[in-house]
């Protein structure tokens, strides 16, 4: 059964049977809002886009990919300002002939990425719409449990620099994606990128299944973080936005990225070292938490990576890098769907 075939009210019970409650709701989905609990009187919001195209490609991606995607993709950015995720709003436009399978597909993406990443986060309303191209607008809500929140313009010179999590895993998997997972025309195929995804898994699941450390958002905040942010967009430039808002330069260690890069070195995949160091330094999308701290005492899941100095921009042991180098997708879209 199509969208267009069920309906409104059916496709959206179809979805919510699909999703647990969550923990920090009073009401959740069927009324025209739900009520979130927010004991510290303050709370974190968020909302970001996901559109067939720029952010993904069906052909590459399973519904639940999709899903999955959203609520990790989301979560990160509660995470980033030492938030604890507490819930999800989702809207989702899809053209009318998209199957119901599909839409329940990336409702369980939404549910397992939560309960994976963020336990007791769950969808606690949205909306359902048409439209030409499938996108899903999603909203994150995080409760900041009493602690001031960590943003990006409170780094100082004398602070390291730290992140949690993988760098230039999920570039090198969309690397793969557009390399290997076309056909002859160099179009997305779907066969393709399946027999990628058996050869090179961890690679393409940091793509399009990502696991950020969610958890570590509250861990840098509890433990003293002064500025903090998601890297989305790569290292060079998620840093780069750092250093603005706080007024400093930040010196990333070039050997404190050897075990990234040591991680691409797989003679399979195929990338030289000017390409690893790229992908490393400007991949975006892993979601890794990048954080500074006012001493080498980190938080669990931290390593530093560099340093916080008086100046500006970002540099590379010293030495001057581009700081804009990095996804933007109002340059790097191709323009097609697949």
């Amino acid at each position: 059964m199509t969208l267009g075939q069920a309906g409104e009210i059916e496709a959206i019970r179809r979805i919510t049977n699909r999703l647990p409650p969550a923990t920090a709701a009073e009401l959740g989905p069927g009324d025209d809002s739900a009520v979130l609990r927010a004991p510290d009187g303050r709370f974190t919001v968020s909302t970001d886009l996901l559109i067939h195209g720029p952010d993904f490609r069906l052909a590459w991606s399973t519904p639940y990919d999709i899903g999955w995607k959203a609520a990790a993709t989301n979560l990160a950015d509660a995470a980033a300002m030492g938030a604890r995720p507490t819930a999800l709003v989702v809207a989702v436009a899809a053209p009318l002939s998209t199957p119901l399978s599909m839409l329940e597909g990336i409702a369980d993406g939404l549910r397992d990425g939560c309960a994976a990443l963020s336990p007791g986060v769950s969808v606690v309303g949205g909306d359902l719409s048409a439209s030409e191209t499938l996108t899903l607008a999603v909203t994150v809500f995080g409760d900041l449990e009493g602690r001031p929140a960590v943003t990006r313009g409170g780094a100082r010179p004398g602070d390291v620099l730290a992140v949690s999590g993988s760098l230039g895993l999920a570039a090198a998997g969309l690397a793969l994606l557009f390399r290997d997972g076309v056909d002859g025309d160099r179009i997305p195929d779907a066969e393709a990128a399946r027999i990628l995804r058996e050869r090179h898994g961890g690679l393409l699941d940091a793509q399009l299944r990502p696991s950020p450390p969610i958890g570590g958002g509250v861990v840098a905040g509890i433990g003293g973080a002064t500025a903090m942010l998601d890297i989305s967009d790569g290292l060079l430039l998620d840093a780069r936005r750092i250093a603005s808002a706080s007024g400093v330069r930040l010196d990333l260690e070039r050997a404190a990225l050897g075990p990234d890069l040591a991680r691409l070195a797989d003679p399979a995949l195929g990338f030289d070292d000017d390409r690893r160091r790229r992908l490393v330094l400007a991949g975006g999308e892993d979601h890794a938490l990048l954080a500074t701290f006012p001493n080498a005492a980190l938080p669990a899941g931290f390593r530093v990576i560099g340093r916080v100095e008086g100046g500006t921009g970002v540099t590379l042991d010293g030495l001057a890098v581009d700081g804009r180098a990095g996804w933007d997708p109002f340059e790097d879209w191709d323009g097609l769907a697949g």
